[in-house]
């Protein structure tokens, strides 16, 4: 079995990812890439059901290589993402509080300086239908940038949920879940009151301070 390692670790995540709530039912996607290929979720599928042979390996096209099911409709935008970045790894969420930040705002603001363990503030990428080439090219673009030179590891997707990068599966999923806390965290402030917004000032600050040096691994808490 072609990338068999991969395959097995996507079904881990995904189980991950439906005990977290980061997905409900069939909703989201993981794919992880190995040099030329790309194994992804199959499409219409619940992530803690799978089994290895379930997800499909693909080549960088987004031709098949490898398995019987359909791959996740949204395959173009990871392959999209695969095409720019240096991520190996992209886990989609439709994440309660991200989804709420991504219907509501056009990004989350800096309410907590690990939002730069994400690469700076997250954008919202406009809406478009999903696994369309219109919400690949948007969400690319909300990926672009961010503080400190290192680019941005995550993008909300407007009235849909949120998509985190990772140089592995596992830096990927963690993402997710700092992704969903600085959400729910800027949910829940705004209950009570008028979040204080760091400024683009203060959170390079923070920067600069070494607390988000080269070689920091994203999605990991900061001191």
């Amino acid at each position: 079995m072609l990338l068999a390692d991969e395959r097995a670790a996507l079904c881990g995540i995904g189980r991950r990812m439906a005990g977290s709530g980061l997905v409900t039912g069939a909703s989201g996607n993981i794919s992880v890439r190995a040099g030329d290929l790309v194994a992804v979720t199959p499409g219409g599928m619940m992530l803690d059901r799978m089994a290895p042979e379930d997800c499909p390996v693909l080549d960088l096209r987004g031709e098949p290589v490898e398995g019987e099911r359909a791959p996740s409709s949204e395959t173009p935008m990871h392959l999209a993402i695969y095409e720019v970045t240096d991520a190996t790894a992209i886990v989609h969420t439709h994440s309660t509080y991200g989804t709420v930040v991504a219907t509501t705002m056009t990004e989350l603001p800096p309410i907590h300086y690990n939002t730069l363990a994400l690469g700076g503030v997250v954008k919202v990428a406009e809406y478009a239908t999903y696994g369309t080439p219109e919400l690949a090219a948007n969400v690319r673009a909300a990926l672009e940038g961010g503080i400190g030179g290192g680019g941005m590891y995550a993008a909300l997707m407007a009235n849909h949920g949120g998509v985190t990068l990772g140089r592995d599966l596992e830096e990927a999923y963690e993402n997710a879940r700092l992704l969903e806390w600085l959400c729910g965290v800027y949910v829940r402030a705004r209950m009570i009151g008028e979040p204080r917004v760091l400024t683009e000032e203060q959170l390079r600050q923070v920067v600069e301070r070494g607390l988000t040096p080269p070689g920091h691994t994203p999605g990991t808490p900061l001191a």
